[in-house]
Order: structure tokens, then sequence, then C-alpha cells
């Protein structure tokens, strides 16, 4: 596999129990429900499964329980794509040995960004550089401003390193929202195998005529069948059912955003019985009863094309 197919991937929460220790069983078992959902892939650890709170040892044992639950389950075919991004080069290598060890197909790397001011354009690309020199797994970049104190990297950067480093850097996920950037990475192609993912449900039909390998988006926690089917409408050409698809995942995908992390654990809780909405401190526990009529509204309707498929 040179770089990852196109498809759903759904970045896969991280369940907790009461007393913050990591519930693997839940989780896993909320994978199989990806699974059996038709999803292509999984992204572990990576913004919605909680990575900076998990200890070296967690996110091993993550990731070994997911790829044991999947091969146990018929589900061999599934690709793991398990963020790795660290502060700095060296954790970062150690992540991603530890993943590779653990199972996992890829990596997904945020850029570094402590001391963000010290960020620039040439300091990531040796950041990259370095990691992609040693890396012992190929690995996406993962462009997401809101959660690396602003840093947005440019499609110039992004092309420069895949090309120096076609094998080693195979695609980026855009959390952006960046149509324009989705597109100049997709074409012209770049002279190894790259995949460049929308990052949000709500630009996924769009994304997907940019150029887009498929999505990453965290409401595929909730309905992945949903998603699938955006594909399958998109590649069969049926552009007016994909656009009112398109429609109901957008209004769905706003009123999680407004939920946080905790909470996309705790819609799938209220429609799926399994789980609970808790984070790990400072994230804490989100309580259903706050979500809006207009919440409740969009996520009773992408639930319900979910059930009828």
């Amino acid at each position: 596999m040179t770089a990852p197919g196109f498809g759903v991937y759904t970045p896969l929460v991280t369940y907790f129990h009461d007393d913050e220790t990591l519930d693997l069983e839940i989780t896993s078992q909320h994978a199989l429900r990806m699974a059996h959902g038709g999803v292509t892939g999984f992204v572990l650890q990576g913004s919605n499964g909680e990575a900076p709170h998990l200890m070296h040892e967690e996110r091993k044992d993550l990731v070994k329980s997911i790829r044991k639950t999947l091969d146990s389950s018929g589900h061999e075919n599934i690709t793991l794509i398990v963020g790795c991004g660290a502060p700095s080069v060296f954790e970062t290598l150690v992540y991603i040995r530890e993943a590779k060890e653990c199972g996992a197909n890829f990596a997904l790397l945020l850029p570094p960004s402590y001391w963000a001011a010290a960020m620039s354009s040439d300091v990531l690309e040796k950041f990259f550089s370095a990691v992609a020199a040693e890396t012992s797994l190929p690995f996406l970049i993962y462009n997401f401003p809101a959660v690396t104190a602003g840093i947005d990297m440019s499609s110039d950067l992004i092309r420069i390193l895949a090309t120096k480093f076609p094998g080693k850097i195979v695609g980026a996920k855009l959390t952006c929202g960046n149509l324009g950037k989705l597109q100049r990475l997709a074409y012209p192609p770049l002279p190894g195998a790259f995949s460049v993912f929308a990052g949000k449900s709500d630009f996924f039909l769009p994304g997907l005529v940019a150029g887009s390998n498929g999505v990453i988006a965290a409401l595929a926690n909730l309905t992945p069948k949903a998603h699938v089917k955006m594909l399958q409408l998109y590649s069969s050409g049926s552009l007016k059912d994909a656009v009112e698809l398109q429609t109901k995942l957008s209004h769905a995908d706003w009123h999680l955003s407004k939920v946080g992390v905790a909470g996309v654990k705790a819609v799938v809780a209220e429609y799926f019985g399994y789980g609970s909405g808790k984070g790990r401190r400072p994230l804490g526990v989100f309580d259903i009863a706050t979500l809006s009529e207009n919440s409740k509204q969009a996520f009773d309707c992408v639930v319900d094309i979910e059930r009828s498929l």
C-alpha cells in the first residue's frame, strides 16, 4: 500500500471509564460499528482521539487493540492511520516506530506548534524533512490551524515536501477547509502516490469535486454508512442526490463542531447506546441534555439516513 486508498476514514474517538482509564472494550465496539458501516480506514489518536491525553503505553495498547479487533472479525483490510505528531523530531520518530510495531499502516503528523512564533516555513520544512529521512512508516501531513496555534501550511510547502520525499510523505489531511489548497495538492498530480483528504464533512462533496481522496471526518463517528453513501452517489454521478445528502451532513457537522470531542462521544451514546460523553479532564463530561433543539433535529436527520442504509 503506497498511499491511503479512496474512501471514508473515521477519526476514531477514544473512550474512557468513569475513573478516566482507557476503555478499550467500548473503543473496540465503536470501531466494529464503523467497520460494519463500510469505512475504508480509521485515524487513531487524531484530534478526536484525544491524542494529547494519552500516555505512550496507552497509545500502543490502543493501536494493538483496534488492529486485533479488526483482524479477528474479518476486517484485515481496514487501514490504520495513527497520529504520531510531537513537538520534536525525536519524539515523533519514537511515536512512528511504536505505531508501526503495533500494526499501523500510516502515520499522521501535525506541524509542531511549541513556540509557534518560531515555526516558520523553513523550520517546518526542516522538521518534516528530518522525519521523512528516518521514518519507519509513510505519513500524511495534517493541516489544522485551530489546534496548532494558527499554523497553516501552504500548498507550496506541502508540495515541496511531497516532491522531495515520494513514498515517505504520501498524503495530507486538510481540516483547514481550504478547497483551493486541496485542489492545488491534488492537481497536477505529484510524482509519487499522494492522497489528499477533506478533513470535515461540511465540505465532503466540494472536496471530492476538487480532488479529495475521500474524507476523514468526525461526523463519521456518528454516521459511517451515510458517508459511504455520499461516495457512492458521487462516484455514480448522482449529483442531485449527493447535494441533498451533503446539505444534511453539513448541518449535522456544524452542530457537532459545537459540542467538542466529549460531545461527539455523548451524541454517539445517545443514538447508539454505548459509551458516554466522558473525556479526560479538562475536557470533562458533555451533558447531552444541553443540546439545542436545532442540534437534535440535525442529528436526528442524519441518523435516520444511517438507519435506513
